[in-house]
């Protein structure tokens, strides 16, 4: 996602300064493409840049480059961060506490689009943070986006974003049991989908995932280890809140076992793996 972001704004003549990732032949190879700096330490990216993008995969990796002992909070006074990552409302928060006090302004931007949109600047983004902030940065933000919401605090966008991919999640996983179901009953999945889609059982995923349910292909937009991570974040939430979500549970327990199998790199399409019969991870 971010290199794909960068590519965008470098089209757009955004001068992309800085790029940094912790395997550092990635960041050599996007920076070579932008004719920006592939550097080694967080600190060089906050030395050479003013607005800062990041995109990180949990948790513990948004603490550690807000709050590690390279962190890009180093002189970072008068810069701006945006921070793209799915993670918990408490990790989006803790990184605008910590770079308020080293002087620095932060966005939450929660994606809810995957690599094509990033590449193509059709970005669905929900954003939380201080207002005056995001109305500095609305135009920078409608360049890589179609659709562009102002949400209120930074954790508004996390939550926002955790139920957002909840709901997505149990879609995707009611939809490869539903097809699985059907396979199993000797329903032609052609003509399944096409009912499907004409009636109350169409979704947004059947458009994405249906095809690569039945054909197998589960070439990776987003990971099913990343739907098993960001259900988990949704069932924290609503945990924390008192709220039971049984379906959601459910789905998290799906993608886990899939990570079990070692398959956790694929698409979230490849639940489609554990319901579809005769394949490896079929219940049936």
């Amino acid at each position: 996602m971010g290199s794909n972001m960068a590519r965008r704004l470098h089209d757009l003549d955004y001068e992309v300064t800085a790029i940094h990732d912790h395997f550092h032949p990635v960041a050599e190879a996007v920076a070579g493409e932008l004719g920006a700096k592939a550097v080694t330490s967080l600190a060089e990216v906050t030395a050479l840049a003013d607005v800062i993008f990041t995109v990180v995969t949990d948790d513990a990796s948004m603490e550690g480059i807000f709050g590690g002992e390279d962190s890009l909070l180093v002189e970072a006074k008068g810069k701006i961060f945006i921070n793209c990552a799915t993670v918990s409302p408490e990790a989006h928060e803790k990184a605008a506490e910590a770079a308020k006090k080293a002087g620095a302004e932060t966005l939450a931007a929660s994606m809810a689009s995957s690599i094509t949109q990033a590449r193509q600047g059709t970005l669905y983004l929900m954003i939380g943070g201080d207002e005056e902030t995001f109305s500095g940065q609305e135009a920078l933000l409608k360049d890589i986006s179609s659709s562009l919401r102002y949400v209120g605090p930074v954790g508004n966008a996390a939550k926002i974003k955790a139920l957002v991919n909840m709901v997505m999640n149990i879609n995707t996983a009611g939809l490869a049991e539903g097809l699985g179901l059907g396979k199993a009953l000797g329903i032609d999945l052609d003509l399944l989908r096409e009912v499907f889609s004409q009636t109350g059982a169409n979704s947004r995923v059947l458009e994405t995932d249906g095809d690569d349910m039945v054909l197998r292909d589960h070439e990776c937009y987003f990971s099913a280890s990343h739907a098993a991570k960001d259900s988990g974040i949704a069932n924290e939430i609503a945990a924390e809140a008192g709220v039971a979500v049984p379906l959601s549970v459910a789905t998290e327990a799906q993608y886990r076992k899939l990570v079990e199998l070692g398959s956790g790199e694929l698409d979230k399409s490849a639940v489609a793996e554990l319901t579809f019969p005769g394949r490896g991870g079929s219940n049936t």
